[in-house]
């Protein structure tokens, strides 16, 4: 049973805080070569513009490197359990034994120092390996799904995310996604089978207001608490209800869309 560690609520904010220990991860890089510079975009396009509000400073953090087309054969080792600034999932540092080169995987649930981990048409059905969805048994849990052959994956790649096959074919495999969307799939894509590590990362609670601010994120300010040349919601004597507008003045009731409509290898119900 995980235990989550308790902190004296030396101010008010750290009253209710609950966060998870990470001291089984290590937090400098092993694999230096694999590490890139990360310029922080604060939520603004290629011509500088704000497309993302409330984006902002944040620590500087350096991207690592990830192997998210794990096709060829190959056995490696894991040297280690790594943070990662970038994603919420803990990364894996693998040594492939055969080739002699180091790369960055997403570390699967209960993955441990030392483990070896198979990729390739011929790896077997274990935690960690990645292989086609054809050599895949119906029911097994996957993660770190390409959408097509060849393609990098995309799908169920964050903590504790998961799909799992429920139908397969010859040509196409059926997935139910965590929240319970169906994909249509090809069986050449790639996966890997498991859960997507640090699970429980869903408890963590900010200990204080400048720990937003450390990950980047600026604070949000309501509508109904601005001026009226500020926000539609804005003015008025004492407390009111907003209308239902964003700042620029378009609904924000409205019917519901879907943006993978007309995908025909998505969203089959």
């Amino acid at each position: 049973m995980m235990t989550l560690p308790i902190e004296k609520p030396v101010t008010s904010s750290q009253r209710h805080t609950l966060y998870l220990g990470k001291k089984n991860l290590t937090k400098k890089p092993l694999l230096k070569k694999h590490i890139e510079g990360l310029k922080n975009s604060n939520g603004r396009n290629n011509q500088g513009r704000i497309t993302v509000r409330h984006k902002g400073g944040g620590h500087k953090t350096r991207y690592r490197t990830i192997d998210f087309c794990r096709l060829s054969s190959a056995t490696g080792i894991v040297c280690s359990i790594e943070y990662d600034p970038n994603r919420t999932a803990n990364i894996a540092a693998i040594f492939d034994i055969f080739h002699s080169k180091f790369n960055y995987i997403i570390a699967p649930k209960t993955l441990k120092v030392g483990d070896i981990v198979k990729s390739g048409p011929n790896a077997e059905t274990r935690t960690g390996h990645s292989l086609p969805i054809s050599k895949i048994p119906v029911g097994s849990y996957i993660y770190n799904i390409s959408l097509r052959p060849q393609n990098p994956s995309q799908i169920s790649r964050s903590a504790g995310n998961f799909s799992r096959i429920t139908e397969k074919t010859l040509s196409y495999a059926v997935i139910e996604l965590s929240s319970g969307k169906l994909l249509l799939v090809s069986v050449n894509c790639y996966a890997t089978i498991g859960i997507v590590s640090n699970e429980f990362t869903f408890l963590t609670k900010l200990r204080k207001a400048g720990q937003s601010r450390w990950i980047n994120r600026r604070p949000t300010v309501r509508g109904v608490a601005m001026n009226p040349v500020d926000h539609p919601h804005g003015g008025g004597e004492g407390k009111k209800a907003g209308k239902g507008l964003t700042p620029w003045g378009k609904p924000t009731r409205g019917p519901k869309t879907s943006r993978t409509k007309n995908n025909p290898l998505l969203n089959i119900k």
